[in-house]
This record gives C-alpha cells, structure tokens and sequence, in this order.
C-alpha cells in the first residue's frame, strides 16, 4: 500500500523533529510494524512494447513516442535527464541517434525502478 504524499510529508516532518534516539526508536518501530506486514508476491510487471523507431526521427519525436509506450512514468522524474540530453543535442552537436538510444535507457530505468507502477 502506498503513502499519499500528505502522508509521507507529516511523516518526513515528525521525523526530522524528534531527537536522534527517538528517531531510532521510530525506525525500530517502524521496521517491526514492517515485519508483521504479509509479504505479497508481486509479479513484476510486463514490460511496454516499443514503437516501430520511425527513419530519421528526431530527438523531441522520440520523447513523444517514448512517453506514448511509457505513459505511466511520472514526466517531473524524467525532466532532468531529458533535458540534458536535449542539450546534449542541440547545444554540443551530439548526433540523434545517441541521443535517443540514451532516452530509451533513461526510460527504461525509471520504469524499472518505479516496478512498472510509477
């Protein structure tokens, strides 16, 4: 089950207010509330099947094509990398075809970190 972001903020807060030995106290409590939790076997989730990579496509069509085969994928996470490889491209000439084997990396691995659930 996921914290609502509400959730994780006052807890970030409560956290940051107590002493260090009330903060062990907490994690200590925490991990044993953890333990009594079942475990759920999660299936990992099917990867998304890439477009056809269109001949001659440019950096920004291959972002809009990969956020269409990753829909799921929060875009604030993928602004820092995206963006630098944009400028990779535009400002320091790397070709586009690096530059979107990179994108599709950079997508893959978010989507992999977030379990396909992002």
């Amino acid at each position: 089950m996921t914290m609502s972001n509400d959730t994780e903020k006052k807890l970030l807060q409560l956290h940051r207010s107590l002493s260090a030995e009330n903060r062990r106290s907490l994690m200590a409590y925490a991990e044993f509330l953890a333990g009594r939790e079942p475990v759920a076997a999660a299936a990992p989730a099917p990867m998304p099947q890439l477009e056809q990579v269109p001949e001659n496509e440019s950096v920004v069509m291959a972002i809009k094509r990969l956020t269409r085969v990753y829909p799921m994928l929060d875009r604030r996470r993928l602004m820092g990398p995206t963006s630098e490889l944009i400028s990779q491209h535009a400002l320091h000439g790397r070709p586009a075809a690096e530059i979107i084997a990179e994108l599709e990396i950079v997508f893959e691995r978010h989507y992999r970190e977030s379990g396909g659930n992002a």
